[in-house]
C-alpha cells in the first residue's frame, strides 16, 4: 500500500475553463504539490460556508446528510482521495458504526464537504499527488488562503456600494442573504466586514 498523505484546504477560487466550476485546492501544509479539483457550483458553496463560518437558515443537502448519519451513529472518521481516472478524482469516506467500519465511495467534493462538518482528516496517496499535485515552489507563488468563491464575479458597482456601507449595514445586508440562501452574496458581505475589523 502506498504513503498515506494528509491533505488541507488551500484555497477555493473560481474556475476559469468551465462555466460555473469552481478549483478546490487541497495540499500538505509543508509540501509544495498541490492538488486541483475541479467541482460544482453547489458543491463550492457547501465547503465555503463552512470555510467561512456561515450557517445557512435551512440544512443544506451535505448538513442534511451528515445530521442523519449523526443520528443513526454513523462517524465519518476519514475521508480518502484514493484514485484518480482520466483526469476524476474518486474518494471515499471512511465511518464506523457499532464498531464495524465501512468504505462508502463518494465524489470527492460530497466528501470533503462532509469531511468539514465532521471535522475528520483528509488523506490520498503519495502516488495520487506525484501524479496529479501541481508544484507551487515558494511563497510567492502560494495561492490564497480560503475566500470567498465568486469574488472574481462580483460587478466593480457593487464592490463600491459596500465599501459606503457602514459595519452596522454590512452585517443587516448579511443577515438578509443568509434569509434569502443567497450564500454567495453572504460570503463577499463577510469578507468586506472582516477587513474592517
Amino acid at each position: 500500500m502506498d504513503e498515506k498523505i494528509q491533505l488541507n484546504i488551500i484555497g477555493l477560487t473560481a474556475g476559469h475553463s468551465q462555466r460555473n466550476s469552481y478549483t478546490l485546492i487541497l495540499g500538505e501544509d509543508e509540501g509544495v504539490l498541490k492538488l486541483p479539483i475541479v467541482i460544482g457550483s453547489y458543491e463550492a458553496q457547501s465547503i465555503a460556508l463552512i470555510i467561512e463560518g456561515l450557517s445557512p437558515q435551512r440544512p443544506l443537502t451535505h448538513d442534511l446528510m451528515f445530521e442523519t448519519m449523526t443520528k443513526f451513529g454513523i462517524e465519518i472518521t476519514e475521508v480518502v482521495i484514493d484514485n484518480l481516472k482520466e483526469g476524476v478524482f474518486y474518494a471515499k469516506l471512511i465511518t464506523v458504526q457499532n464498531g464495524i467500519e465501512h468504505a462508502i465511495d463518494s465524489r470527492t467534493s460530497d466528501a470533503v464537504a462532509l469531511a468539514l462538518r465532521a471535522k475528520c482528516n483528509i488523506y490520498t496517496y503519495k502516488n495520487i499527488l506525484d501524479d496529479a499535485g501541481v508544484e507551487y515552489e515558494n511563497q510567492d507563488d502560494e495561492l490564497d488562503e480560503p475566500s470567498h468563491i465568486a469574488e472574481e464575479n462580483v460587478k466593480p458597482e457593487e464592490q463600491n456600494s459596500l465599501s459606503t456601507m457602514t459595519v452596522h449595514q454590512l452585517n443587516n445586508e448579511l443577515e438578509k442573504a443568509i434569509q434569502v440562501e443567497d450564500y454567495d452574496r453572504a460570503a463577499l458581505l463577510r469578507d468586506v466586514i472582516n477587513t474592517r475589523k
